[in-house]
């Protein structure tokens, strides 16, 4: 009889065993043993799928700590100067740190929403792939971009912005070198309504479309950034999505706080997703996001962790909690979202947000066998799993599989060296400061 060549993880709590072969989940439940399985005991251990960050900013683990009490705006003035003092192994160090803290809470496919490319160095993209390598995680990685400074109405300083065809061309550049769909996916992310041109906007959504790329970018994440639009275009940023037609089932935005029912109607009917970050909108007091509201539209919700310089623990897993006590004081109902919402969010709700439903964020046989075993022992007494994970302690993944292959195995990363790859990170983020 022919080997298997599966590996099984058995006893663990949730879907029972689960069978991994050929990268992809082979059986769930009580698998049968066959000659050939390798067997890693997971008893009383919780197993989910992986987890998918739909909104992050990996360079921002530079500047963690900083700008604190500041609303969006003035946040964001604070740091643009220091942000425009990093390089590209900057960057590198800074998403190599991100990663690998990412994975261990959970996460197997992380989306970087990169825009700032100081002094036109595009080498940054490649910097950012290389330590998704690394790590060993899935990444979707925007070609960010802002082509609105200072000078022309927009906040950004003029030293940070590009012109578009340079931004075209990087964009060509990194979807011939790395875009597989698969491990890499590249998406056309401008950054937001207050730092890009009109422009900008349309060229984008054409381009992704053109090449078959997902749209991402900032939406209605402030008061100040509704109020700029209504300044600047005479309409709502709802509206002025449309006129750039950014609206469809290929876009998803990050935050989409200030909606009224008609907005949450016409984002729901169109199909757009939403990557709600919790803790860095109450870390800059930002407002709530309407998740219920959103999901009972028809819009697919992930979670987000957001840059590390406005939620300094840069794990995706405390979002789980975060985004139920939220959602919960938003509509003053207990059961607004339940934990079985907020872990779908953690895994479907992000893969359906990046293009990825049909194969990511289940565990379910024939999906990627993308998972995470969390350690049980202390919640042995919740009689749920689900609730026991989500309501429990905060905690980190005792072994995490992105694709069948054991990134994290017993709780620490198997390409990285994160202790180093942290000293190596704060003497960089320590020449920032000096020079801040």
């Amino acid at each position: 009889m022919q080997d298997s060549g599966r590996l099984v993880l058995r006893g663990g709590r949730g879907p029972g065993d689960v069978a991994l072969a050929g990268g992809r989940i082979a059986a769930t439940g009580d698998v049968p043993p066959e000659p050939g399985d390798s067997v890693l005991r997971c008893d009383g251990d919780i197993i989910t799928a992986g987890f998918v960050n739909t909104h992050h900013h990996l360079y921002q683990w530079m500047t963690r700590g900083r700008a604190d009490g500041c609303d969006l705006f003035s946040w964001l003035v604070t740091l643009y100067p220091i942000w425009g003092l990093l390089d590209a192994e900057d960057v590198g160090a800074a998403a190599r740190v991100g990663l690998g803290e990412l994975a261990l809470s959970g996460a197997t496919t992380v989306f970087d929403h990169h825009y700032v490319v100081p002094r036109g160095d595009d080498t940054v993209f490649d910097a950012i792939i290389e330590a998704a390598a690394q790590v060993g995680v899935r990444l979707a990685l925007s070609r960010g971009s802002m082509d609105l400074g200072e000078s022309d109405g927009g906040l950004p300083p003029d030293h940070l912005v590009e012109n578009r065809d340079d931004i075209g061309t990087s964009t060509e550049r990194l979807v011939a070198r790395y875009h597989d769909g698969e491990w890499v996916s590249i998406v056309v992310a401008p950054c937001s309504p207050f730092s890009v041109s009109t422009e900008l906007m349309v060229e984008a959504a054409e381009m992704a479309r053109r090449l078959g790329l997902r749209l991402h970018t900032h939406l209605v994440e402030t008061l100040e950034e509704q109020q700029h639009c209504l300044e600047r275009f005479g309409r709502r940023p709802v509206e002025v999505l449309e006129s750039w037609d950014w609206m469809g089932d290929d876009v998803w935005l990050a935050h989409g706080i200030h909606l009224d029912d008609s907005e949450l109607a016409r984002l729901g009917a169109a199909g757009v997703g939403v990557a709600h970050c919790p803790s860095s909108n109450a870390r800059i007091a930002a407002g709530m996001c309407p998740v219920v509201g959103l999901r009972a539209a028809g819009s697919p919700v992930g979670l987000g962790v957001d840059g590390v310089a406005s939620n300094e623990v840069g794990g995706l897993f405390p979002e789980l909690r975060q985004a139920l006590y939220t959602a919960r004081l938003r509509e003053s109902r207990a059961d607004a979202l339940m934990p079985a919402d907020v872990l779908d969010m953690a895994g479907a709700g992000g893969a359906a947000c990046l293009g990825r439903g049909a194969d990511l964020g289940r565990l379910e046989v024939g999906m990627a066998a993308d998972l995470a075993v969390w350690p049980g022992d202390d919640i042995g007494d919740i009689a749920d799993p689900v609730t026991a994970l989500v309501l429990g302690p905060d905690r980190r993944v005792r072994h995490l599989f992105v694709g069948g292959h054991r990134v994290v195995a017993d709780g620490e990363l198997v390409g990285l060296d994160l202790r180093a790859t942290h000293t190596e990170l704060a003497r960089r983020a320590q020449r920032l400061h000096n020079a801040g």
